[in-house]
């Protein structure tokens, strides 16, 4: 059975977590591609960038709630994930706007669970790391050559 080694892409662009998000931008409109990794100076992954989280940026801001109890207001929702969101719209750097802790996989990963993780997760682009370093990415269109 095929695994990540055998379809990923090997040296993909990558990011710093200090690069402006105008540079993520021009990366992924240029090579037309959905994410991309991020990683410091020892290549170990710390995020993802994807064109969903630049998007969100231009989204309305959901303004929150509030009930009044003996002349208080309360927020119904919690202001730690209003600032996440409000961080997240207002990022200029990627650290700002990445996804962290973002789901990976292996160079042994099976074509199957890669397929799998891409469907339910609704996942564009999978890291590939080995000890905790960037080896390579696997995109939707890899698996689709597989197909051919």
């Amino acid at each position: 059975m095929l695994t990540a080694k055998d379809i990923m892409t090997i040296n993909p662009f990558t990011l710093a977590p200090d690069a402006d998000v105008s540079e993520a931008v021009r990366l992924m409109l240029e090579n037309k591609i959905n994410g991309l990794p991020v990683v410091d100076q020892q290549q170990q992954l710390v995020g993802v960038i994807c064109q969903s989280d630049l998007v969100a940026q231009q989204k309305k801001v959901a303004l929150p709630s509030f009930f009044t109890l003996l002349d208080g207001l309360f927020p119904v929702t919690a202001s730690e994930e209003m600032d996440k969101e409000v961080d997240k719209m207002t990022a200029l750097t990627v650290e700002k706007a990445m996804t962290t802790d973002p789901v990976h996989v292996n160079e042994d990963t099976p074509l199957d669970e890669i397929a799998t993780l891409m469907v339910e997760k609704k996942l564009y682009t999978l890291p590939v790391v080995n000890e905790g370093r960037l080896v390579g990415v696997v995109g939707k269109e890899d698996v689709l050559r597989t197909l051919l």
